[in-house]
C-alpha cells in the first residue's frame, strides 16, 4: 500500500499493521453500565493497554519519518560558502566551454531542406533492432522498480531553508563535474 507499482495481492507484516485498528474495540466487560458509570476493576488495564498501544504507534510513526532539519548539524562559514560558490561557478564556466565546442552540428531542417534529408541513408534494420531492444530492456528495468513510502517532516526556519537549499544546489552542481 502506497507504494509504486504495488499489488494488492502481496500481504506484508506492514500491510497488515495498516489494517489493523488503532485502538481496539472495548471489551464488554468495561462498557458503560447504566450510561453513565464503568467498571472500575479494568479501568486501569485499558488505560495501560491504550498507553500501550499510544507508545507502539508513535515508535512507528517516528521510525518513519526523516527530520530535515537534523541535516544542518556541519555548517558553512559565509566564506566558506562563497569560496565553494566561486570554485563551482568556474568549473562549471569551463565544462559549459568544452560542451559548447564538442556539440554536433544539428540535424538539417526538414522545412528547409527536404531533399537532403530525402537524399539522405535509410537506418540499417540492424540500427532499427538494437534500438528497439534497448528501449524494452530499459522499459523492463524501469517498471521492476518500487519504491517505499517515505514520510519527511519539514521543520525549519527561513535561514535553515535557504542553507539547505544552497547547500542542495551545490550538490548537484558537484555531480555534475
Amino acid at each position: 500500500m502506497g507504494c509504486c507499482y504495488s499489488s494488492e495481492t502481496e500481504t506484508t507484516e506492514q500491510d497488515r499493521d495498516e489494517r489493523k485498528p488503532l485502538i481496539p474495540h472495548p471489551n464488554p466487560d468495561s462498557k458503560t453500565i447504566n450510561g453513565t458509570e464503568r467498571n472500575p476493576a479494568n479501568l486501569p488495564s485499558t488505560r495501560t493497554d491504550e498507553q500501550a498501544l499510544l507508545t507502539s504507534i508513535l515508535t512507528k510513526t517516528a521510525l518513519n519519518i526523516i527530520d530535515v532539519s537534523a541535516a544542518d548539524s556541519q555548517g558553512m562559514e559565509q566564506h566558506e560558502y562563497m569560496d565553494k560558490a566561486r570554485q563551482y561557478s568556474t568549473k562549471l564556466a569551463v565544462l559549459s566551454n568544452t560542451l559548447s565546442q564538442k556539440k554536433p552540428a544539428p540535424l538539417p531542417s526538414l522545412t528547409s531542406q527536404p531533399h537532403q534529408v530525402l537524399a539522405s541513408d535509410l537506418v540499417s534494420y540492424s540500427d532499427m533492432q538494437q534500438v528497439s531492444k534497448i528501449a524494452a530492456y530499459a522499459y523492463s528495468a524501469i517498471s521492476q522498480i518500487k519504491l517505499p513510502a517515505v514520510h519527511i517532516r519539514w521543520s525549519c526556519n527561513n535561514r535553515q531553508e535557504t542553507r539547505l537549499q544552497n547547500q542542495l544546489a551545490l550538490y548537484r552542481i558537484s555531480l555534475k563535474t
